[in-house]
């Protein structure tokens, strides 16, 4: 198997719920022939409730203001997502790469703070909750999975959305967090020109050859 290679999905548009399937699918029958894979995409208004489920929501039914909420298996707490706001999910095999999930999130959070950085966006990170921050507020929010040593899931970072909804929950189960989004610090840059420089950084720091599939 060629390490040296990850494939990179553009999806587009999608339904959270079916592209989760997907990614289990996929994970359930990868086998030591299977490319890792990396996929971009943006959700339809959807709320997703992680594992940890102590004080994330403010509303106890099915929808909030008429957004599902779902749950999914995946770490963390709720978190919002919506079209303008870039999803990467992460399909490694972490044990053929020989990377922990430490390094994983580590390598996460570089990308996100590299590419900031290149459009001249300084952030940071907060040692008590995963993401990134810009002003103290959240830009880019992390959940994973582990499955037979291959991750689930991945980032989520706000570029150019409605944040309305995140103000009906508490994000990552925090009261205190509020969300910015690169709209906001760049009113100029599109999701295209995110993606592009996300591309590059991801080739740099995982050491590979990511060709569009």
């Amino acid at each position: 198997m060629n390490n040296k290679i990850i494939f990179f999905k553009n999806m587009g548009l999608t339904d959270c719920i079916k592209i989760v399937n997907k990614m289990h699918f996929f994970t359930e029958n990868r086998n030591i022939f299977t490319f890792d894979e990396i996929w971009f995409t943006e959700h339809y208004p959807i709320f997703t409730q992680g594992l940890l489920k102590k004080y994330s929501v403010i509303s106890k039914n099915d929808f909030i203001n008429n957004i599902p909420i779902v749950t999914t298996d995946r770490g963390g707490q709720i978190t919002y997502h919506g079209p303008g706001q870039q999803i990467l999910y992460f399909l490694i095999d972490l044990k053929r790469r020989k990377i922990n999930i430490r390094q994983l999130i580590d390598i996460m959070h570089v990308l996100v703070i590299d590419t900031l950085n290149y459009f001249h966006i300084k952030s940071n990170l907060n040692h008590n909750s995963p993401g990134v921050y810009v002003n103290n507020k959240k830009i880019c929010s992390l959940g994973l999975r582990i499955k037979k040593s291959c991750t689930l899931y991945g980032l989520s970072l706000n570029i150019n959305m409605d944040l309305t909804p995140f103000d009906y929950i508490y994000p990552c189960g925090d009261i205190h967090i509020k969300m910015i989004q690169i709209k906001e610090l760049n009113p100029f840059l599109t999701l295209k020109d995110i993606r592009v420089i996300l591309i590059k950084k991801l080739s740099h720091l995982l050491n590979v050859n990511i060709i569009k599939k």
